[in-house]
């Protein structure tokens, strides 16, 4: 459905103060950006999306508002951030449109999240959700709905395009046929690690105007724009923990208890669970066992429906294997690199050896035949299968992909 504007230009815009340093380098960079200033924005109802449109507008792109409709209820990406982002769209004068997406986020994202949490793993919907659900079908539909062949979103990243440089603290050009993806600028808020798995085709069509700016920049730029979120609380990195009130709410809805046995990894029975959906891999509080010393879980088996558990000196992991890889800013390697990986979002990159292997069957038939073997220069204890490696080269986003096990 699409609600029209009633007024041509957002009043907001026209008697706004002059941007802060931050907001008017990114309005110089919009202005200034190669191909048709007609694009479709992701709307949210948040404050990064909200101001990611107003800037747009602000710098004289056609924009027209889009939302997915993911789930019913309240909550992120539902009812009241349906409501918000309207309000944005007629505050600024465009188009909004939303689409129902709850069919596709249930087949390719709670079902996937469910049936991993089955298997013992530690799956990440977010890179999947923005690959499948978010950011191809939204290209998709503006440009055979509006004509609109371009998406901004508030992700807090950058693009660099083939032979584009950019300002700030990534001076040197990009040199490839390749579209580059890079850490935004504020690394508290850098989310280039959930946007590993976006395939070139989507990258060259996307823009992310807060890739320069800081949060609180954000927060000021709202404010001096008079936008109606500007100060809305931020919302959880995961819409399924925030829509259900916790992620263990939300597993019991789709998981009935388990009743199952803590071990330490000589089989020793030091404790009994209600499902191993509620743990993940490098977990050390609330395992709700008392030992001598802090344990931390080490493995989960769905066979026998354990926790395995371990003392740190025993809970370290020195090499993993990765599939599925996307390789975005670089070529797929034919030999040994070396590479700083994040085995989680919250985690420090760490330096490692990345060997590429040769493709499973079951990687061909998902047309995902990129493998490695990451060996790490210090031990990691929070490799967890079905969490995303991601790997860098300072803000450049070499590709990522999905933990398949523990060690080689």
């Amino acid at each position: 459905m699409a609600i029209s504007p009633n007024i041509s230009c957002s009043e907001a815009i026209q008697k706004s103060l002059p941007a802060t340093t931050a907001g008017e380098e990114a309005l110089l960079r919009l202005k200034h950006l190669q191909g048709e200033h007609k694009i479709a924005v992701g709307l949210s109802g948040g404050v990064d999306s909200s101001l990611t449109a107003a800037l747009l507008v602000e710098a004289g792109w056609q924009v027209e508002g889009l939302t997915l409709w993911l789930m019913s209820g309240k909550g992120s990406c539902c009812t009241d951030s349906l409501v918000d982002a309207g309000g944005i769209c007629d505050q600024l004068g465009i188009p909004h449109h939303v689409l129902d997406s709850r069919t596709t986020f249930q087949k390719e994202i709670i079902e996937g999240v469910v049936k991993g949490y089955q298997k013992g793993i530690t799956p990440i919907p977010c890179s999947r959700c923005n690959r499948s659900v978010k950011f191809a079908p939204m290209l998709s539909w503006a440009k055979e709905s509006l004509g609109i062949k371009r998406l901004a979103t508030g992700h807090y990243a950058r693009i660099r395009l083939p032979n584009e440089s950019l300002n700030s603290s990534i001076k040197s050009v990009n040199p490839n046929n390749r579209t580059q993806l890079l850490r935004g600028k504020d690394k508290n808020k850098d989310q280039s690690y959930f946007l590993y798995d976006l395939p070139q085709e989507v990258l060259s069509k996307v823009v992310f105007p807060l890739g320069e700016l800081s949060k609180a920049d954000t927060r000021k730029e709202a404010k001096r724009l008079g936008l109606r979120t500007a100060k809305k609380p931020e919302s959880q990195d995961f819409c399924l923990a925030e829509h259900y009130g916790s992620m263990r709410s939300f597993l019991d809805k789709y998981l009935p208890p388990k009743q199952g046995e803590i071990v330490l990894k000589d089989g020793t029975i030091i404790g009994e669970h209600d499902g191993i959906e509620h743990f993940t891999i490098g977990q050390r509080k609330g395992l709700g066992i008392s030992w001598k010393e802090p344990l931390y879980v080490e493995k989960l088996v769905s066979e026998s429906n354990q926790v395995i558990v371990a003392p740190r000196s025993q809970a370290g992991q020195i090499s993993c294997i990765v599939g599925e890889i996307n390789w975005i800013s670089i070529c797929p390697p034919s030999e040994k690199i070396t590479v700083e990986v994040q085995v989680r979002y919250r985690s420090q990159p760490v330096l490692a050896e990345l060997s590429p292997l040769p493709a499973t069957k079951k990687d061909k038939e998902k047309n995902r035949p990129y493998r490695c073997h990451l060996s790490f220069k210090k031990e990691q204890f929070s490799i967890a299968p079905g969490q995303a490696a991601v790997f860098y080269n300072g803000n450049v986003v070499l590709g990522g992909g999905i933990i398949q096990s523990k060690s080689s």
